[in-house]
């Protein structure tokens, strides 16, 4: 009986330890401020089985259509680059300053397709990672998955030729005008001077983030090289 109360006395111990460390404002939340190695090993371990769940259940449709990889790349590059980066740009002001680091989708991640969808659709608590389906339909998130999975080969040329193809000789803006079966206006909107770039790269958004904050194009302008690595080798998004 005396081991019960031990065990009953020690368990209100360690309770009442963990409320006065939660009040006491000890912990350091900067995201100048690495975490430590038990908290970091803690919070990712979480995350990816939380994500390997939940995306277990998801039908992945079929992603190799010319135009949804098309689609996808220009809201790629409206929505994701400024953080996941995109061929040629190697670092952002908001990219620099987040903790964790996002993943360089331009570099091979381990995540399937599934998982990709659900972490686009619903993000990913205390990461900055947005949950993009509260503004977008599957089928646009859909798209941005079906150009993952062609974006860690492709050149910054090809990139640029996905993202902007009315720089190409045929002249022809791909999702000008267009309008998917379901529906929805897939025009694109000139999103030039998200990322910083001086040559004015034309990266569009869908028409439902024209109301995108301004500002968000300068807290996303490139700072040049900055020699960081992502905050977990693995990949894991953010």
């Amino acid at each position: 009986m005396k081991l019960v109360y031990g065990v009953i006395l020690a368990l209100i111990a360690l309770a009442a330890g963990g409320v006065a460390f939660v009040y006491s404002g000890v912990y350091d939340v900067a995201a100048s401020d690495e975490h430590t190695p038990l908290g970091e090993w803690v919070i990712h371990t979480t995350m990816h089985n939380s994500i390997e769940s939940q995306a277990s259940d998801v039908t992945v449709p079929d992603l190799d259509g010319r135009d949804m990889v098309a689609q996808g790349a220009r809201a790629y590059d409206a929505l994701c680059a400024a953080c996941h980066l995109k061929p040629g740009l190697e670092e952002t002001a908001l990219r620099a300053g987040l903790n964790p680091m996002p993943p360089a989708l331009t570099q091979p991640i381990h995540w399937g397709p599934a998982a990709q969808f659900w972490i686009v659709k619903h993000g990913i608590k205390m990461t900055g990672m947005p949950a993009w389906g509260a503004t977008h339909e599957d089928g646009e998130l859909w798209e941005i998955v079906a150009f993952l999975q062609q974006l860690p080969e492709l050149s910054e040329q090809e990139y640029a030729a996905l993202v902007n193809p009315g720089d190409s000789p045929s002249g022809e803006r791909a999702g000008e005008g267009h309008a998917r079966n379901d529906g929805h206006d897939h025009t694109h909107g000139d999103m030039s001077g998200m990322m910083g770039d001086s040559s004015k790269q034309a990266a569009a958004s869908h028409s439902d983030m024209d109301g995108m904050d301004s500002s968000i194009s300068g807290a996303a302008q490139e700072t040049g090289k900055k020699g960081s690595s992502d905050h977990y080798a693995d990949g894991h998004t953010h």
